[in-house]
């Protein structure tokens, strides 16, 4: 499988996807700085975590006017995955390739942690190696993490199963303590109507190995690649 990365300034979680991909495919994704107004052939199109242009204006704002981003809309309207983590999401959001926005996390302060997330839907590329309603760990670092939209948006979501995970606990219920950023109806990622671009404020390429502490963010790249999930 062939991926690419897309690079901001700002972007520090760029080295880690590029890592997981090249495990996980077999060779390394390319990479794509900001300016480029082309993107070469690719499975899969991957904005990283980070602070794009310093998280100034909105988190995501500035970024979402990069050059590139005009191309990896033309890619997803194509049917091309796109994925956003974390950073990526919010640039996502203020691109337009996903509703709502991401906003201060509830308690005010950057979190940095484990959490867990419940897979809401199978019927994506990203999460069809997982089970419907699995638990799985991943990690989360985010100032910006709160997920907010209107009532529409959030019934369009819930109603056409795009909520693609939710923050909850080690037993698989949604808690307000669960909730790492007091994100509207717990959610840590969703997906456009097609259903091929996914943005999500976890990190699964933080936990794809057993030196990582775990493998469950390993089925997500294994999803989109169209393999078997790992034992």
């Amino acid at each position: 499988m062939k991926s690419a990365v897309v690079v901001f300034p700002g972007s520090n979680r760029e080295r880690d996807m590029i890592a997981a991909l090249a495990a996980i495919t077999g060779q390394p994704p390319a990479v794509v700085w900001h300016t480029e107004t082309d993107l070469p052939p690719a499975d899969l199109i991957v904005l990283p975590g980070g602070f794009s242009y310093g998280d100034y204006l909105r988190s995501g704002a500035i970024a979402a006017r990069s050059p590139v981003i005009r191309t990896v809309k033309e890619r997803a309207d194509a049917g091309v995955p796109v994925l956003g983590i974390c950073n990526g999401f919010q640039i996502l959001c203020e691109a337009g390739l996903l509703p709502g926005a991401l906003m201060r996390n509830a308690s005010l302060r950057f979190v940095c942690r484990e959490v867990h997330l419940r897979v809401d839907t199978v019927r994506s590329v990203f999460t069809r190696n997982y089970a419907a309603g699995q638990t799985i760990r991943c990690p989360v670092a985010h100032g910006d993490g709160n997920y907010r939209c209107d009532a529409e948006t959030l019934a369009a979501l819930q109603g056409e199963d795009r909520i693609a995970f939710r923050y909850v606990d080690a037993k698989g219920a949604a808690t307000d303590v669960a909730n790492p950023n007091g994100s509207v109806d717990s959610i840590a990622g969703i997906l456009n109507p097609e259903r091929n671009v996914l943005g999500m404020m976890p990190h699964p390429e933080n936990l794809i190995e057993a030196i990582q502490g775990g493998i469950d963010g390993r089925g997500l790249f294994e999803s989109v690649m169209g393999q078997p999930a790992a034992a």
